[in-house]
């Protein structure tokens, strides 16, 4: 009987964002390579959090939000 082999999904990381930067799309322009996937476009603006489901980046709002986004 083979045993599975443990796979780790690379670390998860935590990226700040701004209002500046909504609206939030991932992966973000110049992302590497690897790190492509299909484009997704995150609500942050409920929580203040968001977590892409393809790559697991987390996504932290920080500072006010625009207006009209409440």
């Amino acid at each position: 009987m083979s045993e599975a082999k443990d796979v780790k999904a690379p670390e998860s990381r935590t990226i700040e964002i701004t209002a500046a930067d909504l609206p939030l799309h991932c992966p973000q322009p110049g992302a590497p390579l690897w790190a492509r996937h299909p484009k997704v476009f995150l609500d942050a603006t409920k929580t203040g959090e968001v977590t892409c489901p393809y790559c697991s980046a987390h996504y932290v709002l920080t500072g006010e939000l625009p207006k009209g986004h409440h």
